[in-house]
C-alpha cells in the first residue's frame, strides 16, 4: 500500500509554531522525518502499516488501497473480526475516534484480533498505541453506551498469497519490446520510491488551507452520534483521558491577536463579524494543539474535564469578549485594552519616531 500525504491538511502547514510530530513518533521504520519543517518520507521504506494515518488528527496521511472511513461502511454492512492477517493493514490504522465509530455503527460488540501483535516485528511503537486506543475508546464508550470493544487472541490463519511460478516462456516474454518499456517504467517508479519524498507549500496548497475542513473520520463520528441514544445523564471525564477532542478556556492574558482562530484547521475557534469575540465549538476541535503552540501569550488552555454532553448537544461557547474602537490616529478598528485610543500599529510608529528623533539629537551633540 502506498502512503499519501496531503500537505494542505497538515497542521504544520498552517503555522511554523506547530510542535506536532505524531506521525514521526509512531512510524516503526523511522522513514517519516521533518524536511523544511514538513513531514517527508521514503516510499520504499514505508511498510504500509497505517500508524501515521491513525494518529494524524487532521487526516493528512492516507493509504492507497485502504480508506478507513470506507472500510467502516463496509464493516457496518458485514461485521467481522478486525485482523491484520485478514482485512486491515494494522489495527494502528484506527485511532480511538475511529474505533468508537466502528463500535457505534455495529449491532454487536466490536472484536479486534491482537493475537499477532505481541510477536509482530514492528510492535515496538504500534502495539502500545493500539492498546492505548482500545482502552481510551472503551472508556469513552462506557460513559454513554453498553457496547464494548473486545481485544482477543484469535487464530484466523494466515492468508496465503498465490505465488505464480514463472515459466521460461514468461521469462523470455519479458524481453519483448512492449514489455521492456513496461519494465523500464516499473524500474523508474522503483527508483523514485527509494528517494526521499518531500513536500513544499505552493499556491494551490495555501488556498486549500484557507478552506477550513473537517476530516472524514470526524464527520462519520458526528453521523453515528446522531443515531445513538442519548444517555439520561451526561458524565464528565478528565481531559487527558480523551485524545481527539477538548474543551477550552481563555485567560485574561489574551490580547485578541486573532492567530488562534485564523489558523484553526476546522474553525473550532472562530470570531464574530466585528472580531470582538472568540467562539469555540468543542466538537469541531481535533485536539491538534495548534492554537496552543501558536499563542504567544499562552492564554488558551484545555479545560481539566470534558463533558460528554458535547457529543449529543454540541454548543458554541464564547471564550472571550473584547472592546473594539477606532484609532484616533488612523481611524482603523482595533482591540482596545486600556490607555490612549491608539491602535498598536500607530503606537509602534510613534515609539519608533521618538526613538529616531532621540538618536538624531544624540548624533548632533
Amino acid at each position: 500500500m502506498s502512503l499519501n500525504f496531503d500537505i494542505s491538511s497538515c497542521i504544520r502547514a498552517s503555522s511554523v509554531a506547530s510542535n506536532c510530530q505524531k506521525c514521526i513518533d509512531i512510524c516503526p521504520t523511522k522513514t517519516i522525518e521533518l524536511t523544511a519543517n514538513m513531514p517527508s518520507f521514503t516510499p520504499m521504506d514505508c511498510i504500509g502499516c497505517g500508524g501515521c494515518v491513525g494518529v494524524c488528527p487532521t487526516g493528512s496521511f492516507t493509504l492507497g488501497g485502504f480508506n478507513a472511513t470506507h472500510f467502516s461502511f463496509e464493516y457496518f454492512e458485514n461485521p467481522q473480526i478486525l485482523s491484520c492477517k485478514n482485512n486491515i493493514p494494522c489495527l494502528a490504522v484506527f485511532g480511538a475516534q475511529e474505533l468508537l465509530s466502528l463500535a457505534l455503527g455495529s449491532q454487536e460488540n466490536l472484536i479486534l484480533d491482537i493475537g499477532h501483535c505481541e510477536q509482530c516485528e514492528i510492535k515496538e511503537k504500534l502495539y502500545h498505541q493500539i492498546i492505548t486506543n482500545i482502552e481510551e475508546a472503551n472508556f469513552v464508550l462506557s460513559t454513554f453506551s453498553q457496547k464494548r470493544i473486545k481485544a482477543q487472541n484469535i487464530s484466523i490463519g494466515e492468508i496465503k498469497n498465490d505465488e505464480k511460478e514463472v515459466s521460461r516462456r514468461d521469462f523470455l516474454n519479458n524481453f519483448k519490446p512492449v514489455n521492456a518499456i513496461k519494465q523500464k517504467t516499473e524500474f523508474d517508479e522503483l527508483v523514485k520510491a527509494d528517494e526521499l519524498k518531500s513536500f513544499k507549500l505552493n499556491n494551490d496548497a495555501i488556498n486549500q488551507i484557507k478552506n477550513k475542513k473537517i476530516p472524514d473520520k470526524r464527520k462519520l463520528f458526528f453521523a453515528l452520534l446522531r443515531q445513538s441514544s442519548k444517555p439520561d445523564q451526561h458524565e464528565t471525564i478528565q481531559s487527558d483521558e480523551i485524545s481527539f477532542v477538548s474543551q477550552k478556556y481563555i485567560d485574561d492574558k489574551c490580547n485578541n491577536c486573532q492567530i488562534c482562530y485564523r489558523i484553526c484547521p476546522t474553525e473550532a475557534l472562530s470570531s464574530n463579524a466585528i472580531l470582538s469575540q472568540i467562539h469555540f465549538d468543542a466538537m469541531l476541535c481535533l485536539k491538534c494543539n495548534l492554537c496552543h503552540d501558536a499563542c504567544a501569550q499562552n492564554a488558551i488552555h484545555i479545560q481539566p474535564v470534558f463533558e460528554i454532553k458535547e457529543f449529543f448537544e454540541p454548543t458554541q461557547r464564547v471564550l472571550a469578549n473584547f472592546v473594539i474602537k477606532r484609532c484616533d490616529e488612523c481611524g482603523n478598528s482595533f482591540t482596545y485594552l486600556d490607555g490612549d485610543i491608539v491602535c498598536p500599529r500607530c503606537s509602534t510608529e510613534e515609539d519608533e519616531a521618538i526613538m529616531l528623533h532621540q538618536t538624531a539629537r544624540n548624533n548632533l551633540k
